[in-house]
């Protein structure tokens, strides 16, 4: 298998739906896109492949020399030989993809997440370079003027995914709805980890599924003038209002299994903003 195909089928496996938005982008861009996606897949799943903190940190160091060191680096590696590529092709600037793996550092331990300003920060370091550099990728000179868009966009597409997946991530002890979300609604980080107050998780998870939508508000409003050409880089932010408002629908369901829609229904979204817009 020659290396564009398995990035194709990494992709497709790991995030199905960043891989249909790239069959909706330019042919000649698909190859770049979906070396960015596998990279945020990579590094986005360190957690689940490590047994300690330390492994992990070793892992994103390893990210960081291969980014630091340019173009000849990351042999060995499909995913990172790829994403070297696309930085080559496209001049994409190497910062945003070190600030996202020291962002990424917080998921291998368990610390509570502080804020509401504390979790923006980690959505805009994380999902939203992502959206921020498929638009480089697309068309460099409008996707100057998006920058505020990706941040809505992160905001809306990382919520919507950790909300709906909330049980794998208390199984293992982490607490991403931020602590003074928690106060507010009147619990804390042991008690939704150890599902000890149930009442007061369905609060925190309605409350945080509300954080979401608000962002896709945003989000919506904004995409609205969008350039035609960048809509598949923001594609998969399509299905967030639809995890987040069947959340907000049956909050105390998430404490127990993730949160799904159907196949169709995703790919109906995806399709219909890649004609339409959000207009």
């Amino acid at each position: 298998m020659d290396l564009d195909a398995h990035i194709a089928d990494f992709v497709r496996q790991g995030d199905p739906d960043r891989y249909i938005s790239t069959l909706y982008a330019p042919e000649c861009r698909r190859g770049t896109l979906l070396a960015l996606y596998a990279f945020s897949i990579e590094v986005g799943s360190v957690r689940d492949r490590v047994r300690e903190p330390l492994a992990g940190e070793i892992r994103l160091q390893w990210w960081r020399d291969v980014i630091e060191a340019g173009s000849e680096a990351g042999q060995g590696s499909p995913v990172a030989e790829a994403l070297m590529k696309a930085v080559a092709a496209h001049d994409l600037p190497r910062q945003p993809l070190l600030d996202l793996l020291e962002a990424k550092i917080f998921d291998l331990y368990d610390d509570p997440m502080p804020s509401r300003n504390d979790l923006e920060g980690y959505c805009g370091e994380t999902a939203s370079v992502i959206f921020q550099l498929a638009a480089l990728i697309l068309d460099p000179q409008a996707a100057r003027s998006v920058s505020d868009l990706a941040g809505h966009a992160g905001c809306a597409y990382a919520i919507a995914n950790i909300a709906r997946t909330l049980p794998r991530h208390l199984a293992r002890g982490q607490c991403f709805i931020p602590l003074d979300i928690l106060t507010a609604v009147g619990t804390d980080a042991p008690a939704l980890v150890e599902r000890r107050d149930r009442e007061g998780a369905t609060r925190a998870v309605s409350a945080f599924a509300a954080l979401g939508s608000e962002h896709a508000n945003d989000f919506r409003e904004q995409a609205r003038s969008m350039p035609a050409i960048l809509r598949p880089a923001f594609l998969p932010v399509a299905t967030a209002p639809a995890y987040l408002a069947r959340i907000a629908a049956r909050p105390a369901e998430v404490l127990d299994r993730p949160v799904d829609i159907s196949p169709l229904r995703r790919h109906w979204r995806l399709f219909r903003h890649a004609a339409r817009g959000w207009n």
